[in-house]
């Protein structure tokens, strides 16, 4: 009889239900037992129902293959089989937030990669290295849903992983104004090369609705619980521009910030580098064990070299310099479906269950 936690992938068809496919396969913790989508895969076999459109670099796992693909809709049905679900389904905002709720409320915990709950006020929204203790919220969200196990708990956009990280690193040096320009894949927007020849060679200098997102979620992530809600921070006042760029996996940002206090260049390295949280003190399984590299060299980070740095969970910087206008400014790069997205769920989940709020029904 397997120990694992029975997992459901919600969405299980698109790109980043197969990146938690990819990443949940010989997970010590948990085991792929569902994958539900839309009624048009419905009744089919997983391998059947993805067909030609696997899109990671890994072979589809042999243990999803001969899985019968759930309807998403049919929620009673899907969450009988689960001890909890991941989401990544592909509807409208509201039509998200309705099922996520609609599932919370059978008592099975949803980790969603999805926006709709972001803002939620009582709807956790953490990487588990900068914000665990907003998991503290639950507690009030269950009392407005009437469960006793049963939540929602969301990560935030992958854009902003290159860059709050690191901010929240040196936050003892006070940031108080940003600018940052996020150079994005095009893993993000769920493609490959092979079906959007037009990003080859080309620079889109518009993704809808990202800006507001990279200037806001990072506010959400430092504030705090008041009244049992999560009220944002204030500071530092970010502003953005998101560039789509001929680049498969990757989100690299090119950063300038403002101090209050006037940090040296040894000391923000040293900050980076020494930065850990709960996931590298509990050693979960998907927690990079140095969560942000510095590179020394000139030339990096660089996505050929760099995106799968610890696994895609971690962080690099480099380029970290004194500039003319702000005080410093640096590169940083992080893995935008696998931190970024499916595997930051995966550690948000590895958290929630290390702390008691994800349990075996």
């Amino acid at each position: 009889m397997s120990q694992k936690l029975r997992v459901g992938i919600l969405g299980a068809t698109g790109m980043v239900g197969q990146r938690f496919i990819s990443l949940l396969e010989n997970h010590p913790w948990f085991e792929v037992v569902t994958v539900a989508a839309s009624p048009r895969s419905a009744g089919k076999t997983y391998e059947e129902a993805v067909g030609g459109r696997w899109k990671m670099d890994t072979p589809m796992p042999e243990q999803v293959k001969k899985l019968v693909v759930m309807n998403v809709n049919e929620v009673e049905n899907v969450a009988s089989t689960v001890d909890f679900v991941f989401s990544a389904v592909d509807m409208s905002k509201e039509e998200i937030k309705a099922i996520e709720e609609a599932y919370a409320k059978t008592e099975t915990p949803v980790v969603s990669n999805n926006s709709a709950h972001r803002w939620t006020p009582d709807v956790p929204m953490v990487v588990p290295e900068i914000n665990p203790e907003h998991f503290d919220v639950i507690e009030f969200q269950k009392k407005r849903l009437g469960t006793e196990k049963g939540f929602i708990a969301v990560k935030p956009n992958c854009s902003i992983q290159s860059y709050a990280p690191v901010l929240t690193a040196w936050k003892e040096f006070e940031p108080y104004e940003v600018v940052a320009t996020t150079y994005q894949a095009i893993s993000g927007a769920g493609k490959t090369f092979k079906d959007w020849p037009e990003m080859v060679e080309n620079i889109i200098p518009y993704i809808g609705g990202e800006e507001e997102k990279s200037e806001k979620e990072p506010l959400r992530l430092w504030g705090r619980i008041e009244n049992g809600v999560i009220v944002p921070a204030e500071s530092p006042v970010i502003t953005c521009q998101c560039i789509r760029v001929p680049v498969l996996n990757g989100h690299t940002a090119a950063v300038f910030v403002k101090f209050r206090k006037k940090p040296s260049k040894e000391e923000l390295i040293d900050r980076l580098v020494k930065f850990k949280g709960l996931p590298q003190e509990l050693q979960l399984p998907s927690a990079p064990k140095q969560f942000i590299q510095y590179m020394e060299e000139e030339n990096r980070p660089q996505v050929k070299l760099d995106v799968d740095y610890e696994n895609g969970m971690g962080i690099s910087v480099g380029r970290l310099r004194e500039d003319t206008v702000y005080d410093y400014k640096f590169i940083g790069l992080s893995h935008n479906t696998v931190r970024g997205a499916a595997g930051g769920a995966v550690l948000c989940a590895e958290t929630l269950k290390a702390k008691g709020y994800i349990q075996a029904k």
